[in-house]
């Protein structure tokens, strides 16, 4: 079968641009296809166009005819031929169908293949939907088993957190505006909605906020109610239950009342009626999603309430109608942190704004809870949350959106960092409550009905969704972990390769090895031990900068100074963080013996020279673990190569720039993060690799025609701490940097390090004794379309590298740049390197 899967992938056609997604439903090779035995017909036991088994019954007949190129047709009533029938239970049950099934769960769904004949039995219309989504995913990746098994969700809330603007902008997007919003309304085309519906419906997510946590008031205007009511009439036939994120201040800002506090009874009225409103444009409204004090964002404690009143304010308004809160957890102030108390510490926040009020939320409020304690970071422990909420529904925030994690332009598979948290053993009054399997289901507490799992997703509208068609097994991943915690994140990553990709073993196995790689190899190279991602934490959150990891507002702290790092969460001599788990997790953590040193400087402040349990120092450590981090990625280019031909060209083209970009700013990072610890601690790399380049020729060094040499902030964003920016006015004349090589002749490959900001494309060309090698542009914003940045710092910092170049003793290298707008062509180094040398 690999020669002609091999075959297939070889002749394929047209370039494909990542739209489909994972629901591209290619055809088979014609001897796979005379393998699998199809029904003649298709049974939909619903004939209203807008139900999810109607469009179960369309999708079907879509896919069949794609994978298999076999034109099935569709009725509504059950017959005599060989079918793939699809309904509720009530549906077979009413059609005369005789079914045997388990017990079914809300949207479980029962899938028998037997032969010819297939049947897939919902316990609701969106279980028979996914159970359609089910059969499908298998014929499309050549799986024609007998199988007859039944299958529920591990939680009733497996929703989507959108963080869309109203003027169409996203906060942490990385691919394009808003497919829901534009100049402040609702969009008025569903289209990509409804697309996007179904991509959500193939996964088993089930309820989706569309607006920002940061909520603007003015989607309560009259004429948004009528567009929401579009965007959820385009999303219902998916099964998609639409919601909304609410500002707490609305009374006031919107309302034009003179208060917002919770318990006032205008205020209650106000909401009331509100909600009502909603309730008559969108009947099936899912419900609020609520951020409150946290962020600058107005909330009940602003009047003294508690946060469960808070909630229960809105809980009140929804519950005649059936619909849920999901109130954050994410609640700090910033305000008040003080980085010279040893014992301010923001992760300590959640427990301590949440204590005491676990019997006081109504029984329609869920508690959603960030998987860590701070922000998405590479690593975290759970959060002790978790723990304490006994009697309140809870649900899991996890992240799609890269936010911390490269924002889409590195490669950061995030199954396996989710998984350390939903894996995680509680021990709960010393028993065991793993927090997926335990928590998050409803066991452990005896809690029936609503808890679960949210994500938030950037997707946008850029073709590939997320703007990275790799970032999409993020996506994917997340609706297969909601719905079966305890599923082996290599084993989704494998399905959902083939099924975006094909079925060659070849592209299946190098995307699985280079995204099992990835999170490892992201957390090396930007911050390990537990130190969090080494960011900017006031900036864009994307490249490196970690002195701003201490001496912020934020409460995002690691403590370094010249001779220790870590921040001490222990209840014996630091914040006391980690006394809010339950005993025998706390116990683990409060020793610096038993703590993993994955964790190590999460909760314990030591000296640089700590020995750690692989028996190196934390700061040896630090080194070692950067060069290697970054030696993984740049493996990721060459690994990609070997899959031209074996996919389309528009996909392979544009997934292998992305890696090349990643291994060249994995470098940055590797770069910003050793010297600034190296020049902070004063403690040299013992492999003798810090600071020191010797294939590297410095800008500032060469020989400068209409360039000027600059300082950088922070001194770390640059190879020598100094950068070269052109002299010129924008595109009227090119700037030059020449040096005489003074390297063996040899083959190298030559790599330019400059920086690419927003509001400007820069020109580069370079010479190799006056015959050209190269030419690019600093257009990274519209190839990658990454974090808006104008400075030269560590997040436009970036690398040029062109292969195979002959190079001679004495030759002359020359790099000429013309400035662009606010981007006066400026570069760092030049590196000739001997082939497979990693900078």
């Amino acid at each position: 079968m690999r020669g002609l899967l091999l075959l297939a992938a070889l002749s394929l056609a047209a370039a494909e641009d990542g739209l489909d997604a994972w629901l591209r439903y290619a055809q088979l090779p014609q001897d796979v296809i005379k393998q699998a035995t199809v029904p003649s017909g298709i049974v939909a036991l619903n004939s209203t166009e807008t139900s999810p088994v109607y469009v179960a019954g369309k999708e079907l007949q879509k896919g069949i005819k794609g994978i298999l190129d076999k034109s099935l047709n569709i009725t509504h009533e059950a017959n005599r031929s060989p079918s793939v029938v699809v309904g509720t239970i009530a549906a077979f049950n009413d059609s005369g169908i005789s079914i045997e099934t388990p017990e079914l769960e809300e949207d479980g769904f029962w899938l028998s293949i037997k032969g010819e004949k297939v049947e897939i039995v919902g316990q609701n219309e969106r279980g028979a939907l996914y159970g359609a989504f089910e059969y499908l995913s298998m014929l499309a990746q050549a799986n024609f088993t007998e199988v007859a098994y039944a299958t529920n969700p591990s939680a009733v809330i497996r929703w989507i957190n959108q963080w869309d603007n109203m003027d169409g902008t996203i906060e942490r997007g990385y691919a394009g505006p808003s497919i829901f919003f534009k100049n402040n309304a609702l969009v008025s085309n569903v289209t990509r909605v409804a697309q996007y519906a179904r991509l959500l419906a193939s996964i088993r997510v089930n309820g989706i906020v569309i607006n920002n946590v940061n909520a603007n008031a003015q989607i309560l205007s009259d004429a948004n109610m009528a567009g929401l009511a579009k965007i959820a009439d385009a999303m219902r036939p998916w099964g998609v239950k639409v919601g909304i994120s609410l500002n707490f201040a609305s009374p006031q800002t919107l309302g034009g009342l003179n208060t917002f506090d919770p318990l006032d009874k205008s205020v209650i009225a106000w909401w009331t009626k509100i909600t009502d409103k909603l309730y008559d444009h969108v009947p099936d409204l899912a419900g609020f999603l609520v951020k409150a004090n946290s962020e600058g964002q107005p909330g009940p404690l602003t009047y003294g309430r508690t946060l469960s009143d808070g909630a229960n304010l809105f809980a009140k308004a929804v519950k005649p109608h059936g619909g849920i809160v999901m109130f954050r957890a994410f609640v700090y102030d910033n305000q008040h942190l003080n980085e010279k108390s040893w014992k301010d510490d923001r992760a300590n926040a959640a427990v301590e704004f949440f204590q005491g009020l676990d019997d006081k939320f109504d029984d329609n409020v869920v508690v959603q809870i960030k998987y860590g304690p701070i922000d998405f970071q590479v690593r975290e422990p759970p959060s002790p949350l978790f723990a304490h909420l006994k009697q309140t529904a809870s649900a899991i925030e996890l992240q799609v959106t890269q936010e911390y994690l490269g924002q889409q332009c590195h490669l950061v598979y995030l199954p396996p960092l989710w998984k350390t948290i939903l894996d995680f053993d509680l021990r709960v009054d010393g028993e065991k409550s793993v927090i997926g399997t335990d928590i998050l289901s409803g066991k452990r507490f005896n809690k029936k009905g609503l808890t679960g799992y949210a994500a938030v997703v950037n997707v946008g509208q850029n073709v590939t969704w997320l703007g990275s068609h790799l970032a999409m097994s993020n996506l994917y991943g997340y609706g297969r972990l909601a719905w079966d915690p305890t599923v082996n994140e290599v084993e989704i990553l494998e399905d959902w390769t083939r099924l975006t990709f094909g079925l060659d073993d070849t592209v299946r196995e190098t995307i699985t090895r280079m995204s099992m790689e990835s999170w490892p190899a992201y957390e090396n190279y930007t911050g390990n031990l537990g130190i969090q991602t080494l960011t900017d934490i006031t900036g864009p959150h994307y490249g490196p900068n970690p002195q701003s990891m201490d001496n912020n507002a934020w409460g995002q702290w690691t403590r370094a100074d010249a001779f220790s790092i870590g921040m001490d969460r222990t209840v014996k001599n630091g914040t006391g963080f980690a006394g809010q788990y339950p005993a025998e997790v706390a116990a683990v953590f409060e020793d610096i013996e038993t703590t993993p040193d994955d964790l190590l400087l999460w909760f314990h402040h030591v000296p640089y020279t700590h020995v750690l349990k692989n028996g190196k120092t934390v700061i040896q450590h630090f080194y070692d673990a950067h060069y290697a981090g970054a030696e993984t990625v740049a493996t990721f280019p060459a690994q990609w190569a070997q899959l031209d031909g074996l996919i389309d060209q528009q996909r392979f083209d544009e997934t292998a720039f992305r890696l090349t970009y990643q291994a060249g700013h994995a470098i940055v990072w590797r770069d910003a993060i050793n010297d600034f610890y190296h020049s902070l601690s004063g403690i040299a790399d013992a492999r003798a690799r810090v600071g020191k380049h010797p294939w590297r020729i410095e800008a500032e060094s060469m020989a400068l025609r209409g360039y000027r040499v600059t300082s950088v902030t922070p001194f770390e964003a640059a190879s020598g701490r100094r950068v070269v920016q052109s002299d010129s006015v924008s595109g009227t004349t090119s700037a030059s940097a020449s040096v005489k090589l003074t390297f063996a002749a040899g083959r190298y490959d030559v790599a330019v390090a400059y920086y690419d900001m927003y509001e400007g494309r820069a020109s580069y060309e370079l010479y190799l004794n006056d015959a050209k090698v190269g030419s690019w542009v600093g257009d990274n914003e519209d190839r990658l379309g990454y974090t808006v940045t104008r400075a030269v710092d560590g997040h436009s910092a970036t690398r040029a590298t062109f292969r195979g170049v002959d190079v001679g003793e004495g030759d002359v290298l020359r790099v000429e740049g013309r400035a662009d707008g606010r981007e006066m062509a400026p570069l760092d180094y030049v590196a000739v390197l001997p082939p497979g040398v990693v900078d």
